[in-house]
């Protein structure tokens, strides 16, 4: 979230007058210390929360008459909301929705905005070279049961023996509740006697990632559950064909079927190992899919669009 704040603001800040307040921000942001807000002239601007901690306090400025606010709040989970984020969220004078499956379970009508990526950050390996060989397959993320991550290490061991060429990485967060989940992974993959082709690997750096979606030729999002699953566009971003399930988060929006990548239903292993298959044995569909990929994503889903349309958004509730 910091990240994304990040990004958005510092492009937003080149067309209008635009600050982030709250710790843990790089010092390229413009930023604004929150006592400072306090102290800011009583004139109309929009307050812009993402989580429901800041959207109360905007709401709590708005009320005290501290500060002549129009409350935006960004909707970012699948999950129904509850009482209390109901109440706050019908008090907010704009709601901003990631993709249709958010906006779907708010309790009033929503502006879809969906996420970007830095497409200048997040590129295709120089000349082609993920689909040159030698062939890497990832998928990046926590993970645990409902990022579906056993289900891409059960298809890749399904895969491999068959594709010598081939290795597959898993890069990303175990929660200590997620151990055992990950051992049984390990275990799989040593019964399978793939232990130096399927590698799980800490987190990496957010720095480095845009390095490690260059180093893949298939980028895989198992998913059971997101938000929006910014990891699919940063991936095609990368010029990266992807395989991601279908109805979860904005995987519908982002993968057009045949085209950048496909789509599966949740948990079918098999017909993850099939498109899988279809993908690593075709080189030729794999260059056409790279390069689809990397137009999809300079179009639609690059941060300048975001930023763009949030702008447009804070101008017409300044004018209203």
């Amino acid at each position: 979230m910091t990240a994304t704040i990040a990004g958005l603001v510092v492009i937003q800040a080149r067309s209008i007058a635009i600050v982030a307040t709250g710790p843990g921000l790089p010092q390229s942001v413009p930023h604004l210390p929150f006592w400072r807000v306090l102290l800011l002239p009583r004139r109309l601007r929009v307050w812009h929360a993402r989580r429901n901690n800041d959207l109360f306090l905007g709401l709590m400025l708005k009320w005290l008459g501290i500060s002549r606010l129009k409350v935006v709040f960004t909707s970012a989970s699948p999950r129904r909301r509850t009482g209390w984020t109901r109440f706050l969220v019908g008090k907010c004078d704009e709601i901003v929705a990631t993709n249709r499956v958010n906006a779907d379970v708010m309790p009033r009508s929503c502006v879809i905005i969906p996420h970007g990526v830095d497409t200048d950050r997040f590129t295709p390996a120089p000349d082609g070279a993920s689909v040159m060989g030698p062939f890497l397959i990832g998928c990046f993320g926590r993970i645990g049961p409902l990022k579906g991550t056993q289900n891409f290490v059960e298809a890749m061991c399904r895969l491999l023996p068959d594709r010598p060429e081939w290795s597959a990485v898993v890069i990303g967060r175990v929660m200590p509740a997620d151990q055992s989940y990950q051992d049984g992974m390990l275990d799989r993959i040593a019964a399978a006697g793939l232990s130096e082709r399927i590698r799980i690997i800490p987190e990496t750096d957010l720095a480095e990632m845009p390095a490690e979606y260059r180093r893949l030729s298939i980028y895989v999002a198992p998913s059971h559950l997101e938000g929006f699953g910014l990891t699919v566009a940063e991936a095609l971003a990368s010029g990266l064909p992807t395989v991601a399930t279908r109805g979860v988060g904005a995987f519908d929006e982002l993968i057009e079927e045949q085209t950048n990548g496909f789509l599966y239903p949740p948990g079918d292993v098999g017909a993850l190992a099939e498109k899988l298959g279809v993908l690593m044995d075709d080189h030729a569909l794999r260059k056409k899919m790279a390069q689809a990929a990397r137009a999809s994503a300079v179009e639609r889903m690059s941060l300048d669009v975001e930023a763009d349309k949030l702008v447009q958004l804070y101008r017409r509730l300044l004018t209203t």
